[in-house]
């Protein structure tokens, strides 16, 4: 796992750039922590900054090799889990290799397959290939979006990195925020493409960005295709849990420790335990992290989202799986910590309004990179197998939006609410949210013969597997790389997600409940109280004395009234909200003290010219 960065420039010789190149990459050392390096060659400016996972001494990047007709070099981040049998099949077409490393793999695949290379490999990635051949990149990600790869065309070439902060590292880039990319902060909505920055993109899940002279060319080779299923349900569930055997090894294959990470659901509980069956065989225990909070499994309240704390299934997967496990247990002083908040800020390069979930994220991640490199999440089950409670409600269900928004107010509030009327007004969320269901909804293939009820759950699934899982994997991503720790997720093999996509509402749910699919493959090794437990979403405090930290940090911001913060926000709402007693801030109004305290940080940090024309 890596950050890579570059610059293109088919007008000038970029030996006499190297300070701005290394600019771009040192912004990815906590992507890389272990080694770090560049490559320039006229045209191309290449950096790489590695966290060693695969064949620690031989893995250096950028990685290059030499053709009769130029250089070919390769920045990449990412795993490819069937590296070893592409490495026999390109020795058996005459390929020699130097090194143990997937990335060597990648490199020779391109040598052989050109772009591709891309349909061969089964993994999480995004990489770059300067070909000195024809004088053009070439920059791939993976199928399911799970590793980042952005871009930003110049005049005569194109800026990229893993990450925006490596691109608005060099001058070129303008760090500017016009309507469509702050629509994107506050609608919860992630077009394939933007950027959020203007005059940035991203390389969208399973598409190939080639620029030379001409420009950039986009190419998909892979998406979410509608097939017919012709498995039935003993059948369905015998290939789900051999499509799981088989990933669960592949993503356990590392040379440095690697655990599990556990919330006591079904989705991770799954993947703790086919974990531990596997390495048991090899003589090895599975260790397992999980994320708590000071008194909350002892003084929990249920409520709409959560019916239960996560702690106690935790621990009895832990004894049943026989993992080594350890609670990371967090206070609110350390969740409210404006530290933290900047860190993530930063990290994510957005603000992102989560608050507590993406501050005890990141401590958890923290945390877990004392012990190991590489954690396993069960991240994207519920997009895959359908568990959300929007899968199950008829009004979501017969909704023409994307249904995770549907009752989405009763729990964070109306993002509008944070605003001043005339950015209300000038972004106009609702208005773009319909633009964005109409447009996602455009692409989605009907199977013959399907009925309506199959069509419309076909519907809600391809926008969970196209949309929604993206914002939560693009999170999961910068929290994790934040702190130098690999997250591998087992549920994003693309292999399982066209099956599970193809099969019919009617298999999914077979027993009336969410993830059939995935709970009966696994039934065997689950715990009786995690088989039969309810979909929980990631946790969040319920301490009181959270809520009363963020609003002494919103008194804070209010005294400077100047911030330009209030330039987007209404700060006589949020002097009410900030002078609330505590038992009247509900879960919207918290939501909105966070919202406008990350808008308030990230302002600090990035300083962005924002633009409501």
């Amino acid at each position: 796992m890596c950050g890579i960065t570059g610059w293109i420039s088919f007008d000038r010789d970029l030996r006499a750039a190297s300070e701005t190149l290394n600019a771009m990459t040192e912004t990815m050392a906590c992507r890389g922590p272990d080694a770090r390096g560049t490559w320039i060659d006229g045209s191309a400016a290449l950096g790489h900054r590695r966290l060693a996972i695969i064949d620690l001494p031989g893995g250096r990047q950028p990685m290059t090799v030499e053709t009769p007709r130029g250089t070919i070099a390769l920045v990449y981040s990412g795993e490819a889990y069937n590296f070893t049998e592409l490495r026999r099949e390109l020795t058996g077409r005459g390929h020699r290799f130097l090194t143990d490393s997937d990335t060597e793999v990648v490199l020779h695949g391109y040598l052989e397959w050109g772009e591709a290379v891309a349909e061969h490999l089964n993994g999480m990635f995004a990489f770059a290939v300067w070909d000195g051949r024809d004088q053009k990149l070439v920059m791939i990600r993976d199928r399911m979006g799970i590793k980042p790869l952005y871009y930003y065309p110049t005049s005569d070439g194109v800026l990229f990195g893993s990450e925006p902060k490596a691109i608005l590292a060099n001058p070129l880039a303008r760090a500017r925020v016009g309507l469509d990319g702050l629509r994107e902060v506050f609608a919860f909505v992630k077009t394939p493409g933007n950027a959020v920055w203007d005059g940035m993109y991203e390389v969208e899940p399973g598409t190939v960005v080639t620029v030379d002279r001409g420009g950039p060319r986009r190419h998909v080779y892979w998406s979410l295709e509608t097939r017919p299923h012709p498995d039935d349900q003993a059948a369905s569930v015998a290939h789900v849990r051999t499509l799981l055997e088989d990933i669960v090894h592949r993503q356990l294959v590392s040379d440095v420790p690697r655990c599990m990470l556990l919330s006591g659901g079904l989705d991770s509980s799954a993947m703790t335990a086919l974990a531990a069956r596997q390495l048991a065989g090899a003589g090895e225990t599975v260790r397992s992290f999980a994320v708590d909070f000071v008194g909350q499994t002892e003084h929990f309240v249920a409520d709409d989202l959560r019916a239960t704390p996560d702690t106690p299934f935790v621990h009895d997967v832990a004894r049943a799986s026989g993992t080594e496990h350890r609670d990371i247990v967090l206070d609110s002083n350390a969740l409210a910590d404006p530290e933290i908040r900047a860190r993530m800020i930063r990290a994510r390069d957005l603000p992102t309004g989560l608050g507590d979930m993406d501050a005890s994220l990141y401590l958890l991640f923290r945390a877990i990179r004392e012990h190991s490199t590489v954690a396993l999440s069960g991240e994207s089950a519920d997009e895959v197998f359908g568990g959300y409670l929007q899968f199950f409600d008829e009004e979501a269900r017969r909704a023409d939006m994307f249904p995770w928004l549907v009752h989405s107010g009763q729990y964070f509030g109306d993002e509008s609410d944070v605003l001043r009327p005339e950015v209300n007004m000038a972004m106009d969320l609702p208005g773009f949210i319909n633009d964005s269901y109409k447009t996602a909804v455009a692409d989605i293939e009907r199977l013959s013969g399907e009925s309506d009820f199959e069509y419309r759950m076909r519907r809600i699934c391809y926008l969970h597997l196209t949309r929604f899982v993206r914002v939560l994997l693009d999170r999961k991503d910068r929290a994790s790389m934040a702190v130098g720790l690999e997250v591998r997720v087992p549920y994003c093999d693309h292999r399982l997600v066209e099956y599970a996509y193809n099969a019919p509402w009617s298999l999914k749910s077979f027993d009336g409940r969410e993830k059939s699919l995935l709970r009966e493959a696994t039934a065997d090794l689950l715990p009786k109280s995690v088989y039969d437990r309810v979909k929980s979403p990631y946790p969040s405090t319920q301490d009181p004395k959270y809520a009363v930290a963020l609003q002494e940090h919103a008194k804070d911001l209010l005294a400077d009234p100047s911030h330009p913060v209030f330039g987007l926000v209404d700060q006589g709402r949020l002097r009410r909200v900030a002078e609330r007693h505590i038992p009247q801030i509900t879960t919207a109004s918290r939501h909105g003290l966070e919202r406008t305290l990350d808008l308030a940080v990230w302002l600090d940090l990035y300083r962005p010219e924002i633009s409501l024309s």
